[in-house]
């Protein structure tokens, strides 16, 4: 087997604009109306992954801790504000909490990962750090927002229940238990989904990399089970954790269903 990662020229990257010829033409001839997202969707990854590969070249030849830190905070923050835009059901919700739970989330799964796990030396090696915690902050981003948007879009459609429930006695907590169980499990049934076919219908990116870049397959495929079971733990956490503190703002001071939860039953 090559060692090492068959080059692509420029030219050879620009050709693949090819392919979002041949979805945008699909789309025009649909009146799908998603040319021009695709369009600027393509610009912004040809300078975003540019850019960023810039970056990952810095870091990687100096590989400074608290830059590294640094790095995975702002990817945090980037992927928390993503996740809270892809929630129609929750507006105006709070940054800072999405920010919490999954940087939490990503430290708790990646550290013992690279510490116990991989062991790389040292430990901070920017080139393990950085994509570990790369796919682990990309795939919880997803979760949360599920679990977000379902923790929310059942509270509306279960305000009578909540309500009743209330009035019989009910915690706030027992009252929206079943809420709370549904948004955790829309928020990691695709991850689950995932455990369920990969190897057999899916290839994942970080194995078909190592792959191409020469390594065994056999090693490729170790390090894919690491990072299936690690995402899957860190989808599971992080929505606990947003779930778990999302769930109060539903509700007053006194313990009753705000307002604006309410008027969804209108």
């Amino acid at each position: 087997m090559n060692s090492g990662v068959v080059p692509i020229s420029d030219f050879q990257l620009a050709m693949s604009v090819i392919l979002v010829l041949i979805t945008g033409a699909i789309s025009a001839a649909l009146r799908l109306g998603l040319l021009k997202s695709l369009l600027w969707g393509t610009v912004r990854t040809f300078v975003q992954l540019t850019f960023i590969g810039y970056v990952l070249k810095y870091l990687f030849t100096f590989n400074n801790l608290w830059l590294i830190s640094l790095m995975i905070a702002l990817m945090s923050f980037v992927a928390a504000r993503a996740s809270v835009k892809r929630t129609p059901n929750v507006p105006q919700y709070p940054v800072s909490l999405a920010f919490w739970s999954i940087l939490t989330s990503t430290l708790l799964v990646g550290l013992i990962v690279v510490r116990i796990i991989i062991q790389p030396e040292p430990w901070y090696s920017a080139k393990i750090v950085i994509p570990i915690f790369g796919m682990i902050l990309g795939n919880s981003m997803t979760g949360i927002a599920l679990s977000l948007d379902r923790l929310y879009g059942e509270a509306y459609a279960r305000a009578g229940e909540i309500e009743a429930l209330l009035a019989f006695g009910a915690t706030p907590w027992e009252a929206i238990r079943g809420c709370v169980k549904d948004a955790v499990r829309s928020g990691m049934t695709p991850t689950i989904n995932s455990l369920m076919v990969v190897g057999i219908v899916s290839l994942p990116g970080m194995m078909t990399g190592q792959i191409l870049g020469g390594a065994d397959p056999h090693e490729a495929v170790r390090y894919q089970i690491v990072v299936m079971l690690m995402i899957a733990a860190a989808v599971a956490i992080g929505c606990l954790l947003l779930v778990g503190l999302s769930y109060k703002k539903l509700f007053n001071e006194d313990g009753a269903l705000k307002p604006e939860i309410l008027k969804s039953r209108q």
